[in-house]
C-alpha cells in the first residue's frame, strides 16, 4: 500500500486494514462465547431506556407516590438532580419484607396475570432496579400499621442491608450521584437550569391529571413550586389547569366533552386567536397517564387547521378515557408512547369534538388581545417604545401579547371573478350590499337592539378598514377585510363539502406503484376519495390507477398526491390530506374574494358584517389565524382614563 500514513502503521506494527477495523468487528473477530450478562450490566442496559435524566428519575419516582395513593408528594434536588433527588409522599408504604422486592428486577404490585389490565402509572417493575445500578439509592419506608420505619440502601447495583429508620407513614427515595456508575451518561446531561427545567415541566404534567394531590418542587436555587390540591371535580381539574398554564387560560379556552365507541374525550382547548409559538402547552392524557403521543398531536393539528398560523399552536389539556384493553401502554418502557387499538376511531372524536366546540363557542376575543391594546395605550408603552431609549418597540409588545405571527401582508388586487368583489365595484361608496350578508343587511334594527349582540352596533369606519363598534359593556374594532374573508371561507368550504367535488378527467389515467399495502389501504378508501372528486380503482398487484382529480387542484403531482395519501391512511386511517388541499383553494379563493381593505362601507354593511360574523363558527380569526376583532371593556377603557 502506498496511500499516506500506510508507512506509518507498519512501522508500528499495525496493518493498514487493522487501523480502520469497527469495534463491531473486533468483537465478532474474537469468537467471544455467548455468557449470561451480570444482573448489574442488565439493569444498567434498563436504565438507558428508563432513566434519560434526572427528569426521567422523578416520574417514576412520583408515579410510583401516586400508586401508593398519596395525597402529598414533596420533590427536593440539587444541582439539577444530578447530586440529589428526594421524593417524600404520605401514600400506603412498603411493608418491610417487600422492600427488598422493590428493588428487584420485574417486581410490581400493579400488575395482575392480565397485560392488558393496566389501571396504575407503574407496571413494569423495573424503575428502582434501573436508577440503583447507576446511583446510590435508599428507600425509607412506612405502612400505617406498622410501629416503625425501615430502609434500604443500592449503591451502583449493590443491595445493603434492611436496617430500622424513623419516618412517618409513606415512603421517602433518595437518589445521590446519578450516573456516578456510567459516567459515560454525564456527558450528554445539560446544565443544571435545563434539567431543573425538564423536571419542573413533568411535574405539572403529572399534577394535572391529580388535581387533588398537593405538589411542592424545590431546587438548590432557592426556587419552589407549589400546586396546593383542589377538589376532584371538573371545577377543581380547571382551577389545577389554572395553576400549571396561567389563569388566562380559562377565561380563553373551551370545554370539551365528546364520546364516541366507548371513547370518552374530556378537557379544554383554547379558542383559536390565544396561541402559542410552540406545542410544549399541549398536554394529553390517557387514562389518566400523560402521553406524548402523535395521533393526538396530529388530530390537535387537524382540528385548527384553518383557524390558526402555520407557525402557532393551540393550548390544550385532553383526557381520553377508554377501556384499557383497546389501548397498549407497553411500547416503551418509559410509557410515553402509546398504540390505539383503532387510532382512526380516537383521531376522528378528537378533530370531531373540537371542531364542533369551536363553532358551538360562538364569536369570542382573545383577552390578550385587549392586554396588548391597553398597554400600547398606556403612557411611555408607544411613543416611548423607539430602540434609541432603550425599550421595545409596539409591535414587539403586540407581539409578547400573544398574537406574534399575525402580521399583515400588503394584498395584491385581484379579480378572481366574483360578482360584487372586483377591485372598481368595491372602489365606489355607493356599492351594493355584501354579497355574503344575510337578509337583515337592508334593515335599520333598533340600536338599542344591536347593543344586547355580541359585535354591538356599528358606530364608525376608521382608515378604510376597521370598524368600530359599540356594545353595552364594550368597544369593538374589527378587521373588516379578515372577517369578511372568514366568512367567506366558510361559505365556500359548506358548498365544497354538502355535495361531491367536481372532478375532471384525464386524458390518459395515472398508474401510480405501491406497495401492496398501501394499493389496498387507498381502494379501501376510494368511495370516500370519489366525493371528493379522486377518483382511483386497483391496478393489478401493487398498483393503483388514477383516472379522475378534483378540477379546483388544477395540473398536479398524482404521484405524489397519491402517495402522501397513501402514509396518511397508514398513519392515521384518514384522507384527511386530500381535504385539506381543497380547503387551502378555498382559503385562497376567499382572501382574493372578500371585501378589499380601504372599502368605504355604508351603516347597513357594517352591521350586516357583525350580525354575520356572529353566525359564523370560527369568524374570530380569519383563514391566516389572524385576529378579525379586538374587543375592550368600558371597565379596562375607564381605567385608562383614571375613572377606576
Amino acid at each position: 500500500m502506498s496511500w499516506p500514513g500506510a508507512t506509518l502503521l507498519r512501522l508500528a506494527g499495525q496493518h493498514p486494514i487493522e487501523a480502520f477495523r469497527t469495534p463491531f468487528e473486533s468483537a465478532y473477530s474474537t469468537a467471544m462465547p455467548i455468557r449470561q450478562l451480570s444482573e448489574t450490566m442488565i439493569n444498567q442496559i434498563a436504565a438507558g431506556e428508563v432513566i434519560e435524566r434526572p427528569a426521567s428519575v422523578v416520574k417514576e419516582l412520583v408515579e410510583n407516590a401516586l400508586d401508593a395513593g398519596a395525597s402529598r408528594v414533596e420533590i427536593v434536588t440539587a444541582g439539577g438532580g444530578l447530586n440529589m433527588i428526594r421524593v417524600t409522599d404520605d401514600g400506603s408504604g412498603i411493608p418491610e419484607p417487600e422492600l427488598a422486592l422493590a428493588i428487584a428486577r420485574h417486581c410490581t404490585s400493579k400488575l395482575s396475570e392480565n397485560i392488558h389490565d393496566i389501571r396504575s402509572l407503574g407496571f413494569r417493575g423495573e424503575a428502582l432496579p434501573s436508577i440503583g445500578s447507576v446511583s446510590r439509592l435508599s428507600i425509607r419506608s412506612r405502612t400505617a400499621s406498622g410501629d416503625a420505619a425501615a430502609e434500604i440502601g443500592i449503591e451502583g447495583g449493590r443491595v445493603s442491608a434492611i436496617k430500622p429508620a424513623a419516618a412517618n407513614r409513606g415512603t421517602t427515595v433518595e437518589v445521590r450521584d446519578l450516573f456516578f456508575a456510567t459516567p459515560a451518561r454525564l456527558k450528554f446531561m445539560k446544565g443544571e437550569r435545563a434539567e431543573s427545567s425538564a423536571t419542573s415541566d413533568v411535574i405539572k404534567r403529572i399534577a394535572i391529571a391529580f388535581p387533588a394531590v398537593r405538589f411542592t418542587l424545590a431546587g438548590s436555587d432557592r426556587s419552589t413550586l407549589e400546586l396546593p390540591a383542589t377538589e376532584a371535580s371538573a371545577d377543581g381539574s380547571l382551577r389545577r389547569v389554572a395553576q400549571v398554564m396561567g389563569a388566562e387560560f380559562p377565561a380563553n379556552s373551551i370545554a370539551i366533552d365528546a364520546s364516541r365507541d366507548g371513547v370518552h374525550l374530556t378537557g379544554h382547548v383554547s379558542i383559536p386567536s390565544f396561541t402559542r409559538a410552540n406545542a410544549l402547552q399541549q398536554y394529553a392524557y390517557v387514562n389518566g397517564r400523560p402521553v406524548r403521543d402523535k395521533l393526538i398531536a396530529g388530530a390537535i393539528r387537524g382540528a385548527f387547521a384553518d383557524v390558526l398560523p402555520r407557525d402557532r399552536h393551540a393550548v390544550t389539556v385532553l383526557f381520553l378515557t377508554l377501556d384499557p384493553a383497546t389501548v397498549d401502554v407497553n411500547v416503551h418502557p418509559a410509557k410515553a408512547d402509546v398504540r390505539f387499538r383503532d387510532p382512526g376511531l380516537v383521531r376522528g372524536l378528537i378533530v370531531g369534538a373540537i371542531r364542533e366546540a369551536l363553532a358551538n363557542a360562538g364569536i369570542r376575543a382573545a383577552t390578550s388581545g385587549a392586554a396588548g391594546m391597553m398597554a400600547a395605550f398606556r403612557p411611555g408603552s408607544y411613543a416611548d417604545a423607539s430602540p434609541a431609549n432603550g425599550h421595545r418597540s409596539y409591535d414587539a409588545a403586540y407581539r409578547a401579547s400573544g398574537f406574534a405571527g399575525f402580521d399583515r401582508s400588503p394584498q395584491r388586487p385581484l379579480d378572481m371573478g366574483f360578482d360584487g368583489f372586483r377591485e372598481n365595484d368595491q372602489a365606489a361608496f355607493d356599492a351594493g350590499p355584501l354579497a355574503s350578508a344575510d337578509a337583515r343587511a337592508g334593515t335599520a334594527e333598533p340600536a338599542e337592539t344591536l347593543l344586547g349582540t355580541a359585535l354591538g352596533a356599528a358606530r364608525a369606519q376608521v382608515h378604510e378598514n376597521y370598524i368600530v363598534s359599540q356594545t353595552r359593556d364594550s368597544l369593538v374594532i374589527v378587521d373588516q377585510h379578515a372577517a369578511h374573508e372568514r366568512l367567506v371561507y366558510e361559505a365556500l368550504k359548506n358548498a365544497l363539502h354538502s355535495r361531491a367535488v367536481p372532478s375532471q378527467m384525464l386524458l390518459l389515467p395515472e398508474i401510480v406503484d405501491l406497495p401492496e399495502e398501501d394499493a389496498e389501504r387507498l381502494a379501501l378508501h376510494s368511495e370516500t376519495l370519489a366525493r371528493f372528486g379522486l377518483g382511483i380503482e386497483r391496478f393489478g398487484p401493487g398498483a393503483v390507477a388514477v383516472r379522475e382529480t378534483p378540477s379546483m387542484l388544477g395540473e398536479t403531482n398524482v404521484q405524489q398526491l397519491v402517495r402522501d395519501l397513501a402514509d396518511e391512511i397508514a398513519d392515521n386511517d384518514t384522507v384527511e390530506t386530500l381535504k385539506e388541499r381543497l380547503d387551502k383553494i378555498a382559503a385562497t379563493m376567499a382572501c382574493h374574494g372578500s371585501v378589499r381593505s380601504g372599502r368605504l362601507l355604508k351603516p347597513e354593511e357594517m352591521n350586516a358584517l357583525l350580525r354575520q360574523m356572529e353566525a359564523t363558527p370560527g369568524s374570530g380569526t380569519c383563514n391566516h389565524g389572524r385576529p378579525t376583532y379586538i374587543e375592550l371593556k368600558l371597565a379596562d377603557i375607564e381605567r385608562l382614563f383614571g375613572r377606576r
